[in-house]
């Protein structure tokens, strides 16, 4: 076969460190760009970014020549590092560990989008963890409830 075709969507969710408030309205928009073109840089398309002051929502058009653990790494990574150089926040900023990635067939693309659109009034009613809760549980993701999120000590 001479080329390859893919059709992968996927949604991930990933947390603030101890799931702190840490992502400030005033600067939240740039972090959005920011993580934008890291997923743009490799070869994926952004269909929908959001994000709440202690997560964050992507949902890409993945290109299969790099691994979802790649492209999260790197993701977390180069965004905090960026955060910090910045120096948005008064504390260091670190993502939590680990993240939740959530695949979608083509028909569900904009319901899809339209839901992370909608995170600012989704959460005035369902909080970060019942809702990724809510999201293993539908997708049929087995869990410990005491790893699902890493608290401060």
């Amino acid at each position: 076969m001479s080329n390859t075709y893919t059709q992968l969507y996927v949604q991930f969710v990933f947390a603030v460190k101890y799931r702190r408030a840490m992502i400030h309205n005033v600067w939240e928009e740039q972090l959005r760009r920011y993580i934008t073109g890291i997923v743009q840089n490799h070869k994926h398309k952004m269909l929908a970014i959001n994000n709440m002051p202690d997560h964050l929502h992507l949902f890409v058009g993945l290109n299969p020549s790099q691994s979802i653990s790649d492209l999260m790494r790197i993701v977390k990574s180069d965004s905090s590092e960026w955060i910090n150089a910045n120096q948005f926040t008064a504390t260091g900023f670190n993502w939590q560990e680990g993240y939740g990635a959530f695949s979608y067939s083509q028909s569900h693309i904009v319901n899809v989008i339209d839901y992370i659109d909608q995170q600012k009034e989704h959460h005035q009613k369902v909080s970060f963890k019942d809702e990724y809760k809510s999201l293993l549980e539908k997708f049929g993701i087995e869990y410990d409830e005491r790893y699902i999120f890493k608290d401060l000590v």
